[in-house]
């Protein structure tokens, strides 16, 4: 038996609406590119507020949680799909993953969610 995406079981939506309207009430910056949003603008103008999974659910990230929601452009989510950031350092020698925010493996590294990033990536060009 095929497993059912977590967005399409019961429950999520009435909490994802929930969190999206505090997110609404409670952030004015794109957390992709850093930049003010105009809370007027309506879809589908590019520079519209939409409410941005930072782990795609397609990833396994959870569609509801608050903690994996964060304010966007609406082009700028468009930009970013469902590409995630795997953030990489040397220590001692030993490579270290940064920004631990919704870790997961991804070909022996660890992959990381879209948030704080730094807002000189264009993810337009980001390899997924």
């Amino acid at each position: 038996m095929a497993k059912v995406r977590a967005d399409k079981q019961s429950g999520h939506r009435s909490v994802y609406e929930s969190n999206r309207r505090k997110i609404l009430k409670t952030r004015n910056t794109c957390e992709i590119c850093g930049h003010p949003i105009d809370m007027s603008l309506k879809a589908p103008h590019p520079l519209s507020p939409v409410i941005d999974h930072i782990m795609p659910i397609s990833k396994g990230g959870h569609p509801s949680d608050i903690n994996n929601l964060q304010l966007a452009h609406w082009q700028c989510n468009r930009a970013k799909s469902d590409k995630l950031f795997v953030a990489q350092e040397k220590k001692q020698g030993k490579e270290v993953v940064g920004n631990r925010n919704l870790p997961q493996k991804k070909q022996g590294k660890e992959v990381v969610g879209n948030r704080n990033l730094p807002q000189t990536i264009d993810w337009q060009n980001y390899n997924k």
